[in-house]
């Protein structure tokens, strides 16, 4: 017979009743009537695609999702924009879509599909942009290609699609005296294409003047390159012909000249005739504070025959070039003052022929010069190869 002592079990009794309780516990869970909860699924994410490519043009590709629940998809390349169906179910779509890849190398990203805790990607790859066909004509500088240009020979007016016309009255700007129109005036070309050549004419007629001032690639435009035209200026006192750039999209309410920036690559004046120029402005340097950063030279014949207007822009330089010669070198002083160098954003290029004005004015007008014709054999933009 077993010993009892209050508060003490023996060895033997331990063996006996702790099985026994185990048991009576385990049957009273049971007897409660509540089944044990399922373990919760795990959740998933299948994509109908590991991959997806695109051509350096860009466009649309969708693919399907399957999942354990409501999901997500998310990318954090700004080149890829996506748009999702089906987010709230197990199954829905992502279309992916690829804005044109303009770089001369292949880039490229991934999307993210989340649900719950499960997550899934999509690799994104773009072929690069595709060396533009080269005229052997056409010489290009090492290192660098053609990226645009226009040798005006087609057609009989500025391609639309690459240039815009300015319509401006006078005294829109520089106190100048013509009014800018969109190509022509009562019948009569301010613009106009014949035998290669781009003309871009000042008439008068009645008691006003009449010229054009285009816009090449002007939404668009770009950062850094070899920027060059062949130019025979106008004659005559009054005129004003110059191959310029401005900064693209910019807002002037809240970035206004000069801290926009400025670079002309060649500018004369008819009363100075054939002394052209390089200049460059920007909030520090312009030549309304009489600060403007500007280079002079003659540049003999530049209203008899073509001579070579080129701008070399660099992350640390601007320079400019009459027919192969250094003229103007402005220097990145590494500050990064928008004040001193606000060139490193897109630039667009500028084609127009003034009449009158602050400088093209400054010692009168001689109306019998008029017509007066800027012409234009081509304009080329190089960028180095990536």
């Amino acid at each position: 017979m077993l010993c009892q002592v209050p508060g003490i079990f023996s060895y033997d009794m331990k063996k006996y009743l702790f099985p026994l309780l185990a048991t009576v516990a385990c049957s009273a869970v049971a007897c409660g009537g509540d089944e044990p909860a399922p373990a919760p699924e795990a959740s998933s994410v299948k994509p109908s695609v590991e991959s997806i490519s695109f051509e350096y043009g860009g466009g649309s590709s969708s693919f399907t999702v399957e999942t354990s629940g409501e999901w997500d998809a998310a990318t954090s390349d700004a080149w890829l924009s996506l748009s999702k169906t089906g987010t709230a179910s197990k199954t829905g779509s992502v279309t992916v879509t690829a804005t044109e890849n303009t770089a001369r190398t292949e880039r490229t990203g991934k999307i993210t599909i989340i649900s719950g805790r499960a997550r899934a990607e999509v690799a994104v790859t773009q072929q690069p942009r595709p060396a533009q066909p080269v005229d052997p004509s056409i010489e290009v500088p090492e290192g660098y290609e053609l990226v645009w240009n226009d040798e005006f020979n087609s057609g009989s007016v500025p391609d639309p699609a690459k240039w815009r016309h300015e319509v401006q009255g006078p005294g829109w700007v520089n106190n100048e005296l013509q009014t800018y129109v969109n190509g022509a005036y009562d019948g009569r070309r301010v613009t106009e294409i014949a035998d290669g050549i781009l003309s871009i004419t000042a008439f008068k007629s009645g008691n006003a003047v009449y010229s054009g001032r285009i816009y090449g690639n002007e939404t668009q435009g770009w950062k850094y390159g070899i920027f060059e035209a062949r130019l025979k200026l106008p004659k005559g006192k009054g005129t004003w012909p110059a191959f310029w750039m401005m900064p693209s999209n910019n807002d002037f309410n809240t970035t206004p000249w000069p801290l926009c920036g400025e670079i002309d690559i060649m500018e004369e004046v008819g009363y100075h005739p054939d002394y052209t120029s390089s200049s460059i402005h920007t909030s520090a340097y312009n030549h309304v504070q009489g600060t403007q950063r500007t280079a002079e030279r003659l540049t003999a014949g530049a209203q008899d025959d073509f001579h070579v207007y080129r701008l070399v822009w660099t992350p640390e330089a601007i320079k400019t070039y009459v027919d192969g010669t250094p003229l103007l070198t402005f220097t990145n002083d590494g500050k990064g003052d928008v004040r001193t160098w606000p060139f490193n954003r897109p630039f667009y290029i500028i084609l127009n022929l003034a009449w009158g004005g602050d400088w093209g004015g400054a010692q009168g007008v001689d109306e019998s010069a008029l017509p007066a014709t800027m012409q234009v054999d081509y304009v080329r933009v190089f960028q180095k190869i990536d």
